[in-house]
């Protein structure tokens, strides 16, 4: 599939494929492989923080099993605060900290030497807000995945509505008519919704690929990070058997 990028003012072809999503840092496999299959990305930055979620934080794979990495956020005060008013707690070192666990897991890893000077860069720049960090992070690893993606945010789109019904709407904008979603929406969806504004729901029911690691026994669901610095140009083959 070819994507692009492209500002909000281009209006996509109908038969669009939209994702909505929230920004995630250092991402898992499954978050790319929605960004691989829509035309139109949409992060949804403008809803609730999920304390204890994966929007400041995810794992990678060390000699003593998976370690997270967290990039601290301000509490006090944000109670029901929107992803994209996070702001990261910048009196910790955390950067550096990452880099390091990241550097020391992956030492023997075939292709560290290629990324991780590029994320060192990113990581080391003067961050005050997590979704301007995690959407670095997806654009960056987007980048070495070989994917190029129209990004969208619907803290840009002025689209109103609750919980499904903003959905549909955001899909009506871009003209969609096919919609991805995790699996775990499936509790809540409304699909006939959907379904009356002629959109279809596809979930996207991922199947998480077994690549070379390092340390030990296969572990799945860590940052994409893990493939991109175990198998380097055979990532994106290997996370989207369908890409060629």
């Amino acid at each position: 599939m070819t994507q692009k990028f492209g500002p909000s003012s281009e209006s996509p072809p109908r038969g669009t494929t939209i994702v909505v999503l929230q920004p995630g840092y250092l991402p898992w496999l499954g978050f790319f492989d929605q960004l691989h299959r829509a035309d139109v990305f949409v992060y949804y930055d403008d809803v609730q923080y999920d304390k204890n979620g994966w929007r400041n934080r995810n794992r990678i794979k060390t000699q003593s099993g998976p370690l997270w990495l967290t990039v601290p956020v301000l509490h006090s005060g944000t109670g029901f605060a929107k992803i994209l008013d996070v702001e990261i707690d910048r009196r910790t070192p955390w950067a550096r900290k990452h880099l390091a666990s990241v550097r020391q897991a992956y030492a023997r890893a075939p292709f560290v030497d290629r990324y991780l000077p590029e994320l060192e860069t990113l990581l080391q720049r003067e961050w005050t807000h997590l979704v301007d960090l995690d959407l670095a992070c997806v654009d960056l690893m987007a980048r070495w995945l070989h994917l190029q993606p129209r990004i969208e945010r619907s803290s840009r789109l002025g689209i109103n509505g609750d919980r499904s019904e903003r959905l549909v709407n955001i899909c009506r904008h871009f003209g969609a008519t096919t919609y991805v979603s995790g699996d775990a929406a499936q509790t809540y969806l409304d699909v006939e919704l959907f379904a009356r504004h002629g959109i279809a729901v596809e979930w996207q029911r991922y199947t998480h690929p077994v690549y070379p690691q390092q340390h030990g026994a296969f572990v799945p669901y860590l940052s994409a990070l893990d493939l991109l610095l175990n198998c380097g140009d055979e990532a994106p083959l290997i996370a989207f058997p369908g890409i060629r």
